[in-house]
């Protein structure tokens, strides 16, 4: 049986995790990858609308704001 000895210095800021060298490439290439997930969609048609113009305020304090809110919540109905 082969033995590695570690130097304290490369252990000490953290763990240390051995993986085969495929599995290290692996998650490289998926990390270099986007995962593109619904929240990344909802956030790029939130920043489209957004530079369209499409957004209210700046509101001059949190209860106009709130207020506004308020008046656009959707209630529902009873069925």
């Amino acid at each position: 049986m082969d033995t590695i000895t570690i130097p304290k210095k490369i252990t000490e800021k953290g763990e240390l995790v051995v993986i085969p060298r495929k599995e290290y490439k692996k998650l490289l290439d998926l990390a270099k990858k986007r995962v593109y997930t619904k929240l990344d969609k909802d956030l790029d048609q939130a920043i489209a609308e957004y530079k369209a113009g499409n957004f209210f305020g700046p509101f001059k304090t949190v209860k106009e704001g709130i207020k506004f809110l308020e008046s656009r919540r959707i209630t529902k109905t009873k069925k």
